[in-house]
């Protein structure tokens, strides 16, 4: 690799900025912007003038480096009211999902739960769902069951009757593992409704119903008919990022797009809305990197206090 660019900016608008650091990425694979110090402006927003030039909270910068597939690294001090800020281009590997969910797997490293937006809204949907003390969880492609390991953090009182299902095997084993007082078995999400299961106080899909092979409007109705409680309630994620690189990056992607294109997306969301509010449910929906789509009974009042 070629040694990193050096840039420096002081007035020059991101018009500007943006494809020159995409040229240095791209010729060098990394370069470093000399720009004013974000923190001198804190209260500007991002282009209003600063003593030192044009002002850009560390946010801009971090989003650009997304937009073209960098890594933001560790910046540094550069003199009074000024920093670099050094991007690198992600390696070429796999996603982590591209071998598989299995336990031998580059999937087995993630967990989204270190990703504070997904976890404070996930514990938020939780507490909105609500489910009684000892009442029963049923957790459809639960994986490694990781997630799992938010029901304590949005219930530290209570425990419940956990069931998790998934078609991997291995990726069971270390859900086993992981959570002893629970139940894990294999399951195909589209055999439901199963007369074994029963019903439940909460259902949770998370990165699920958007799969290939699922049928998200099927599965939905066999959880509403056939597996909830009367005052159960349901969290469906929907996956609006991908891993690269160890980074997790913002945007739904589909097949042959390099952007993401939000409407597939957006088609499956609003179909799970209208199905569940069609049906008596009041439905809310959250997130960020992972939409959320929490559904309650309309009769069952929302409490307070959602907040991690």
């Amino acid at each position: 690799m070629l040694p990193a660019a050096d840039l420096t900016f002081t007035r020059e608008p991101l018009s500007v900025i943006l494809p020159a650091v995409r040229a240095a990425l791209a010729a060098r694979g990394e370069v470093t912007l000399t720009v004013p110090d974000p923190d001198v402006g804190l209260g500007l927003y991002a282009g209003e003038p600063s003593p030192y030039g044009l002002h850009r909270p560390w946010q801009t910068w971090a989003d650009l480096a997304e937009l073209l597939g960098a890594h933001l690294l560790t910046p540094e001090r550069a003199g009074a009211g000024r920093v670099r800020v050094r991007l690198r281009t992600y390696a070429s590997v796999p996603a982590p999902d591209a071998g598989g969910y299995g336990a031998g797997g580059e999937w087995a490293r993630v967990d989204k739960l270190e990703d504070p937006m997904f976890l404070f809204t996930l514990v938020e949907a939780l507490r909105r769902v609500n489910p009684p003390a000892r009442g029963r969880v049923l957790a459809l492609g639960v994986n490694a069951g990781r997630e799992l390991d938010a029901l304590p953090l949005a219930f530290p009182e209570r425990s419940f009757d956990v069931l998790g299902v998934d078609l991997d095997e291995s990726a069971l084993a270390l859900a086993r593992a992981r959570h002893s007082r629970a139940t894990f078995r294999p399951l195909d999400v589209n055999t439901l409704p199963d007369p074994g299961l029963g019903r439940f106080d909460l259902v949770l899909a998370l990165s699920l119903l958007q799969s290939p092979g699922v049928g998200l409007e099927s599965v939905l109705r066999a959880l509403r008919r056939e597996h909830l409680t009367p005052t159960g309630g349901l969290i469906l994620g929907f996956p609006n990022a991908r891993y690269r690189d160890g980074f997790l990056s913002y945007g739904a992607r589909t097949r042959n797009f390099a952007r993401p294109d939000l409407s597939l997306l957006l088609a499956d969301v609003a179909a799970a809305r209208r199905q569940l509010q069609k049906h008596g449910f009041k439905v809310f929906v959250t997130g960020k990197y992972e939409v959320l789509v929490t559904a309650i009974p309309s009769g069952v009042p929302t409490p307070h206090g959602l907040e991690l």
